[in-house]
């Protein structure tokens, strides 16, 4: 007759212990993980920002060119729904305010954008919350504890990404 051991107490302690120990290596490259997908969030919704920037000054370049009407503050004809003002440099603006600041990020976003407005709750989440001071729009990441955020310069077309690394 066959008798069928299990394990002994030394090799579940064993195992239990090579667990731990790997758990312990594993979890902070997950967390940083996390942190790296954030991060790259951000980058991408800064990336297409600067994008869709260069794009409405190109409309508005093509426009110029042709003749169309390019004084500032009127709406940038063959982008998007039309609705983009630019100031006289051909860069979208809206940033007196943060309503515009939030306008510009819709209007020149299309598609899946990112949400964006002036304050997040629970009945109406939104990725990044918008700030206005001067000429520069302030679009400050919610998903994470950070105060990762993307900067829009109306004055000369600059989208600069930002990323506070302080808090652990």
């Amino acid at each position: 007759m066959k008798h069928n051991r299990g394990f002994t107490l030394i090799e579940l302690v064993v195992v239990i212990v090579i667990l731990g120990v790997l758990a312990a290596v594993a979890l902070p490259r997950f967390i940083n993980v996390t942190k790296d997908a954030h991060e790259a969030a951000v980058r991408g919704a800064g990336g297409a920002l600067a994008s869709a920037v260069l794009l409405v000054r190109a409309q508005w370049e093509v426009n110029r060119g042709n003749g169309n009407d390019t004084t500032p503050n009127t709406d940038v004809v063959g982008f998007g729904d039309g609705t983009v003002d630019v100031n006289a440099q051909g860069w979208p603006v809206g940033t007196a305010d943060v309503l515009n600041c939030v306008q510009v990020w819709n209007a020149i976003l299309q598609g899946s954008a990112p949400r964006v407005g002036t304050a997040s709750t629970p009945a109406n989440p939104v990725d990044y919350i918008a700030s206005a001071a001067g000429a520069a729009c302030t679009y400050t990441y919610q998903l994470d504890d950070l105060n990762d955020s993307i900067v829009y310069d109306s004055s000369n077309g600059t989208v600069t990404t930002n990323f506070d690394r302080t808090t652990p």
